[in-house]
């Protein structure tokens, strides 16, 4: 009865203010135009990471969500998800969803891939990369999503990238790491 309690708080807390990771970051007043922060508290936010560029990806079940963009000119952004569903069920069905959109979409010039990866109930992190000649060029994104009970974590960077790495997701999979370990506070884990 108590965890029922509890997880019913949590549901109607959303997501509360200070819980991201570079919540204080985005809060913080600079004078640079060529640097931007977007802060959304949208359910209805595109996914971050979104091969397809459907708006409705990952959207069914939501609860509540919380989006921070980092943008700087020229070519480098990198960005904070979390988005509560309604049931594991729907998270699970978030991930397969894009899962499915990483395999369909892309084009001989821009391709989508990801692994699998070993973070909270599951994972995948998902490279797009832009290609010239079928050679790596410079362009694309990284990604670490992942699923905690009925939470999803992704955190991405874009820029100019060249040939995959592991290293490129090093950043990615520190900051999961940490929201792991306090997403139990808002989930249903």
């Amino acid at each position: 009865m108590v965890s029922i309690v509890v997880l019913t708080a949590a549901l109607a807390l959303g997501i509360p203010g200070g819980f991201m990771l570079y919540e204080k970051d985005a809060a913080k007043s600079d004078p640079n135009p060529e640097h931007s922060w977007q802060v959304s508290g949208r359910t209805s936010a595109r996914l971050v990471v979104n091969p397809c560029q459907k708006a409705t990806l990952g959207r069914a079940g939501r609860t509540a969500a919380k989006t921070l963009i980092y943008t700087a000119v020229p070519d480098y952004s990198k960005s904070e998800q979390v988005i509560l569903y309604s049931s594991r069920s729907a998270a699970k069905k978030a991930v397969r969803d894009l899962r499915a959109a990483v395999r369909a979409c892309g084009s001989a010039d821009y391709r989508y891939s990801y692994r699998p990866v070993r973070l909270g109930d599951e994972a995948v992190s998902v490279t797009g990369q832009a290609y010239q000649s079928k050679k790596p060029a410079i362009g694309g994104e990284r990604a670490v999503v992942t699923r905690r009970a009925n939470a999803l974590i992704v955190y991405t960077v874009s820029g100019e990238w060249g040939k995959p790495a592991a290293a490129d997701f090093k950043q990615q999979s520190k900051d999961t790491k940490r929201m792991l370990s306090k997403i139990c506070r808002i989930a249903d884990c």
